[in-house]
């Protein structure tokens, strides 16, 4: 037997020991303890105790109300019931020769910045199938409030029109809305805009979320997770998006051109529910969310900003340090997330070397739990190939642990706050959503954020999959192997 096998089968007997340790002590004790008993001693002690019914009823009736009050004070369960994402139409696919040939009629005189932005699609992880808005084809680019306005309601009520139909809801039947566009937000809002649209309830209870990154979407989920805490036998839409019809940058510094390669066209619209009746039917169930917000930080404020170049161009700059950053700002997540999730063996481990590294100024690395114990599904923001391989590093993940994420770059580009939602569909469309599987969904955003949501599901996604599923009609040939290099 090889030395790796040992050490595995060392590691395996390890996990299996500490996490039933209590199993372990316990039985032993239990049946000592049920052994030595006397039942006579039992009843002897029950008589000595000189329990008269009065008694008896007062026991009874404070075991009732602290079971009452137990079940009255613990969290609502949140079921995710479905959810839909937006299949950008043919007519907006942008093919590499298309987007160059873009960049050279906006930039004449900037041949560098052409150059660059060839080399970043060239190593962007995106295929010619990523999306545009329609204003966005236009030459040059027509960024106007009414395109904007045009690209948000195509976006937001064919997912939302999907979601409908999947779930059977009636408009009037939603309680509580929540939409989140991070550098669109127009007046009527977004979410007044779907309200109109669907002639929803007077009463509804509404929010419209802006400026909150890529990571908006688990903000939407916890938003609406606290409201439904709040109000029984409800339900909530949540719709994540980002239009980019009046977020094209027209100008030349590299840091700021780089969102013209990644961002790309995307929606998704996703029903949760706190009725006990949607149990059934629902795919998931939400277990946790962490939030981590790194804003007190120079550094990290300023590392995505929306700002205008020395020519008054607006545009988002992206620092040079952004990597750094979202690394410590993941490091700081996974330290809340960590024991929420993991099984005692890991927590351990950690904890014993933080204490040799504390006590003892010992140059071990750091011990990096193996979340693959606590998941069989990770869905990391697909903000940039980067972005993915350095979480697959970090976490020690296996190319198929980040197949979905991968996948989802290269077919529908970064779409911002829906990433998760197309990841998610990918692995439901390879029929891997079994029951009882653990999902975790991590995500970054400006200010900086690294939020995560934890979801269980609640039924084995069977195949095929439906047409609303975005992966729908193209699953078969996924995955693909993406070249490091694509030359244009």
């Amino acid at each position: 037997m090889s030395h790796s096998i040992k050490l595995r089968y060392a590691k395996l007997c390890y996990q299996y020991l500490v996490n039933n340790i209590l199993t372990f002590l316990l039985v032993p004790i239990m049946a000592t303890i049920l052994i030595q008993s006397n039942p006579n001693e039992v009843l002897n002690f029950y008589k000595s105790l000189s329990l008269t019914s009065v008694h008896l009823v007062c026991s009874l009736f404070l075991i009732i109300y602290v079971t009452t009050c137990y079940i009255m004070s613990r969290p609502r369960t949140i079921y995710l019931v479905d959810y839909a994402c937006f299949r950008p139409p043919l007519t907006c696919r942008i093919p590499f020769a298309s987007f160059m040939e873009h960049a050279r009629l906006v930039l004449p005189t900037e041949p560098k910045s052409v150059r660059f932005q060839m080399k970043i699609l060239e190593r962007s992880g995106l295929s010619e199938e990523t999306a545009l808005p329609p204003a966005m084809h236009y030459i040059p680019p027509t960024p106007t409030m009414d395109l904007a306005r045009e690209e948000a309601e195509l976006v937001i009520f064919s997912a939302m029109d999907s979601l409908l139909e999947k779930t059977g809801l009636k408009p009037k039947d939603i309680d509580v809305l929540v939409v989140n566009c991070s550098l669109f937000s127009p007046t009527p809002s977004l979410s007044a805009m779907v309200i109109n649209k669907y002639k929803l309830r007077s009463n509804i209870k509404s929010f419209n979320l802006s400026g909150m990154g890529c990571s908006a979407g688990v903000i939407s989920i916890d938003l609406a997770r606290d409201i439904l805490q709040l109000y029984p036998n409800s339900n909530a839409v949540v719709i994540s998006t980002e239009i980019l019809t009046p977020n094209g940058y027209l100008g030349k510094e590299r840091s700021m051109l780089l969102t013209n390669c990644l961002f790309r066209m995307g929606g998704a619209a996703i029903l949760l529910s706190n009725r006990k009746s949607d149990r059934g039917r629902a795919k998931y169930r939400l277990v946790h969310i962490v939030r981590t917000h790194k804003g007190a930080d120079d550094k990290s404020f300023r590392c995505v900003q929306q700002q205008e170049d020395p020519e008054g161009k607006v545009g988002i700059n992206l620092c040079i340090d952004l990597m750094q950053v979202a690394g410590e700002a993941l490091k700081s997540n996974i330290t809340a997330i960590g024991p929420l999730v993991l099984p005692a063996s890991e927590q351990l481990l950690f904890l014993l070397t933080i204490i040799c590294r504390k006590l003892f100024k010992s140059k071990m690395k750091p011990y990096i739990p193996d979340f693959k114990l606590a998941f069989e599904h990770f869905c990391i923001h697909a903000g940039g190939r980067a972005v993915i391989d350095e979480l697959q590093n970090n976490l020690q993940l296996s190319a198929e642990h980040v197949e979905a994420s991968r996948m989802t770059l290269y077919r529908f580009g970064n779409t911002s706050s829906s990433l998760l939602w197309y990841e998610m569909s990918y692995i439901e469309a390879k029929g891997r959503m079994k029951k009882g599987d653990r999902i975790w969904q991590i995500a970054f955003g400006s200010g900086f954020k690294c939020n995560s949501a934890v979801w269980k599901c609640n039924r084995t996604i069977k195949l095929p999959v439906d047409d609303h599923n975005p992966w729908a009609d193209c699953i078969d040939r996924y995955p693909v192997d993406i070249p490091d290099v694509v030359r244009l």
